[in-house]
């Protein structure tokens, strides 16, 4: 259960708690203190004190912002492990907490967003990943070149990786979306792996930015991935924090492109 089922749970345990009292054990305080205003019992103080703690924050997390942390490396260069991440939870329409049932649509996804979804093998499991194929498109890839529809993705060559991570020397491309241009990474050492196929109605298609060291949609383990399963839009960088070891102060704040 992931932590919007959590706070549900609390939320409607304390409730319970304060209803209870309400309609029978306070009452009976009544009648045993004659009629006076008896203390209420702590576990019933508390649970009236955090129902609203705890309403903000199921709010806050179901409907605006929830965050995340990177486990892998997937998403580099854009992306590292120990990056915590801000995800947007209207960005595609507000969802019910736990049945994910989307009540208000407030926009769609577009090509090249950075989007962080439910493995829809295993829906306790997030992935963050970058939308390729919208429903309909035709997908092709071809030793790490993309066609969207019959046209080819530009991709520009940008150096090599320095930073790190054991990537150092990997080669680095521009990838543009419309007007939206990303950078992406080719291990050396991986193999690049081919992709053909229609994205059926109502589901997408993702790549890791990674693209020679990312489980994506063109493996069986992570598919096409239906729409109610998505989670947000990845925005923002909180802060890098690799355990053990000290924060990297100059990734906060950082732009998810």
């Amino acid at each position: 259960m992931d932590l919007a089922g959590i706070f549900t749970l609390l939320f409607a345990a304390a409730g319970l708690i304060v209803l209870a009292d309400k309609a029978i054990f306070e009452p009976r305080r009544r009648r045993q203190t004659a009629g006076l205003i008896a203390p209420e019992p702590p576990l019933v103080y508390y649970s009236r004190s955090f129902i609203p703690v705890i309403l903000i924050v199921l709010l806050l997390r179901s409907f605006v912002f929830e965050p995340f942390r990177i486990p892998s490396a997937s998403m580099m260069p854009g992306l590292v492990d120990g990056d915590f991440i801000v995800v947007s939870k209207f960005s595609y329409g507000l969802r019910l907490p736990l049945i994910n049932v989307k009540i208000l649509p407030l926009g769609e996804p577009h090509r090249g967003d950075v989007i962080v979804f439910r493995l829809p093998s295993n829906p306790s499991v997030h992935f963050i990943k970058r939308l390729i194929g919208l429903p309909g498109d035709h997908i092709v890839v071809r030793n790490n070149r993309i066609s969207v529809n019959g046209t080819p993705i530009p991709l520009e060559p940008d150096g090599t990786y320095s930073g790190g991570y054991g990537f150092t020397g990997a080669a680095l491309a521009l990838e543009e979306f419309g007007a939206n241009r990303h950078v992406v990474m080719f291990a050396p050492d991986r193999y690049a792996t081919d992709f053909d196929a229609v994205v059926p109605p109502g589901r997408y298609f993702f790549m890791g930015d990674n693209r020679n060291d990312s489980d994506d949609s063109r493996f069986p383990t992570v598919g096409f991935v239906p729409d109610q399963y998505l989670v947000g839009h990845a925005v923002r960088i909180l802060a890098n924090w690799q355990i053990p070891g000290l924060p990297d102060w100059r990734r906060i704040g950082m732009k998810i492109r």
